[in-house]
């Protein structure tokens, strides 16, 4: 029997390789320092390389050790190429936390096949093709992994006028955390989700500017701050949660509830 320590709660991530997609700004930028600070070498990663660029240095003056990597996330052979340089300059990818993604904010009659492709491609094609990738270099290594989608509270319930298809893409990202656990399970890749509700962000700020202070409608009249994200990310990608995959942890504040 496996002797585990009392509690069973640890959130050293020494050793790992972490890859944070959307790490430029807002949920991506927090992740991607949180996991550095306890300990992982983190490959930051979206299309702004000044950004990056500037977050990695702040990584590595506390300490820490990141890399940034340019990476449009329409792009498939970028996200592979992404996955193949982070493992390059920082050793095989151990946590994936697949974060970028966009809103449609249009009406659904309304919306070009542009736009539609574009949700798609960076909310549910990127994360597929990106855990994918990581899962099978993992596979070949014969190591055990960690993938966190980056779901919302929308996929759960309709948001409102403009959120159609970014409601339909995040259920599908939820989807996509059940029907990969299962199929890795066996090679010990653990594969979940985090469901956030209205929280801080770039996507946020400009949401408030078209709808106004919709935080009045929620229970508590409050938009949520990143920091409120730390425990459950940590906690899907550290030994405690060795047990649970398939798994979507809503982090909405009671706002869905509603």
């Amino acid at each position: 029997m496996t002797d585990y320590p009392l509690p069973n709660n640890s959130t050293d991530l020494s050793g790992q390789t972490a890859l944070v997609t959307g790490a430029s700004s807002g949920l991506g930028l927090r992740f991607a320092k949180v996991l550095a600070s306890q300990g992982a070498k983190v490959a930051l990663a979206a299309r702004r390389r000044d950004r990056l660029e500037a977050i990695a240095q702040e990584i590595r003056d506390a300490g820490g050790e990141a890399l940034a990597v340019e990476m449009d996330a329409t792009d498939a052979d970028q996200l592979k190429a992404a996955v193949a340089k982070a493992e390059a300059e920082l050793g095989l990818v151990t946590i994936l936390v697949n974060n970028a993604g966009i809103p449609d904010a249009q009406r659904a009659h309304k919306m070009e096949i542009d736009l539609i492709d574009r949700v798609l491609d960076i909310n549910v094609r990127a994360p597929f093709v990106l855990s994918c990738e990581v899962a099978r270099r993992l596979m070949a290594a014969d190591q055990p992994g960690r993938i966190v989608n980056i779901a919302s509270s929308a996929a759960y319930h309709y948001a409102g006028a403009g959120a159609a298809l970014y409601s339909v893409s995040k259920a599908a990202v939820v989807r996509i955390t059940e029907a990969l656990a299962v199929e890795w399970a066996g090679k010990n890749i653990n594969v979940n989700a985090i469901a956030p509700g209205a929280f801080e962000s770039e996507m946020m700020d400009g949401m408030l500017e078209r709808m106004g202070d919709i935080a009045q409608h929620f229970p508590r009249k409050r938009i949520g701050n990143p920091a409120q994200l730390d425990s459950t990310l940590l906690y899907l990608v550290s030994p405690a949660s060795d047990a649970v995959t398939g798994t979507s942890i809503r982090v909405d504040d009671g706002q869905g509830s509603r």
